[in-house]
């Protein structure tokens, strides 16, 4: 009664023992890969789920609204980073147009300044040491805690004849 009550539960195979490693095989390989989809749905986020899923559809058009869905929030993903390179790129182009103006008004000025100093310079007495401008130029230092040039003190240099 056992012997036959053993062949009906586990059917003509039950002593099988290929059978029964297949089967263990299977049950294993099985549960390795469910544990293997739960560690990628822990790490994923709710966007990336929908990709990590293999999703089984009743019909082809239940099939057509999901991926419609999952491709309308794409485009909406596609959209709003299109818009932000958007911004990005007109914020760095109103800088450039404000660095440019600075540059053009800096040159200016560099200008003037240029063109005082070249008048002023006849001006200068020539036993003065400022009567050099690129010789001041070379002795003038720049100080980093400052933040100004550090130019030497005008000096007379009066010779006395014997």
């Amino acid at each position: 009664l056992q012997m036959l009550e053993r062949q009906v539960v586990g059917g003509e195979q039950a002593e099988n023992k290929d059978l029964k490693e297949k089967h263990r095989r299977r049950k294993k390989y099985a549960d390795e890969r469910r544990m293997q989809l739960v560690a990628a749905l822990q790490q994923s986020n709710e966007d990336s789920s929908d990709w990590l899923l293999l999703n089984v559809y009743d019909s082809i058009q239940e099939e057509v609204r999901a991926k419609n869905k999952l491709l309308e929030k794409m485009q909406k993903k596609l959209r709003a980073a299109e818009t932000e390179i958007k911004d990005l790129q007109s914020e760095f182009e109103l800088e450039k147009i404000d660095y440019l103006g600075t540059i053009r008004r800096l040159e200016r000025d560099l200008l003037l300044f240029q063109q005082l100093l070249d008048q002023v310079q006849s001006l200068v007495r020539r036993d003065c040491n400022y009567s050099n401008l690129e010789k001041i130029k070379r002795q003038s230092v720049w100080d980093d805690e400052t933040s100004c040039w550090k130019i030497p003190e005008p000096v007379i240099q009066k010779t006395h004849l014997p």
